[in-house]
């Protein structure tokens, strides 16, 4: 299965809010990842659509989860970013060419569909298996107790400025 980019980055920004204890700018998210303040946006927006996450208004704005982590899995998070189409689409080729299969044999869905839909199945439930919750306890288990003191105490300091540097500096 192929993904974009951009459930990387939305699933990185929903571990990161577990540990936030105020609403995170899109911006402030963005320089935390060193990645495109606008691309990421794009998936914030996504994410808020699919009711992942919320944006809260005013000064101290920001987004944060709407429910908690434990209750969104990552299959949320790509479905919120790239859809809820699946990898394949069969085309019944079969029923194509000069040997066709006529329609009126064609009961149930050739093998390769149904292989490619049971794969399907298969990344859709392990995706749905695990949640943001999970993924932030698996951080603090590869990186140590302390993984997320940094990036709290990162967040609580002063927000960029407009011109992309941050304030007080």
């Amino acid at each position: 299965m192929k993904m974009s980019g951009g459930v990387e980055w939305a699933l990185h920004c929903c571990v990161v809010l577990t540990v936030a204890d105020h609403p995170v700018p899109a911006a402030r998210l963005a320089e935390l990842h060193e990645v495109s303040g606008s691309y990421l946006a794009k998936q914030l927006q996504a994410l808020s659509r699919a009711g992942l996450i919320h944006s809260v208004q005013g000064h101290a704005g920001g987004y944060v989860l709407t429910r908690a982590a434990a209750e969104i899995t990552v299959l949320d998070v790509v479905e919120a970013v790239d859809g809820a189409a699946p990898a394949f689409q069969c085309t019944e080729i079969r029923q194509r060419g000069p040997v066709a299969t006529p329609p009126e044999a064609c009961t149930r869905p050739c093998a390769i569909s149904r292989a490619m839909s049971a794969a399907d199945d298969a990344w859709r439930s392990a995706l749905k298996a695990v949640t943001i919750a999970g993924l932030a306890r698996d951080v603090t288990t590869d990186n140590g107790p302390g993984a997320f003191d940094m990036v709290r105490t990162w967040l609580g300091g002063p927000a960029p400025a407009a011109n992309g540097r941050q304030s007080g500096s």
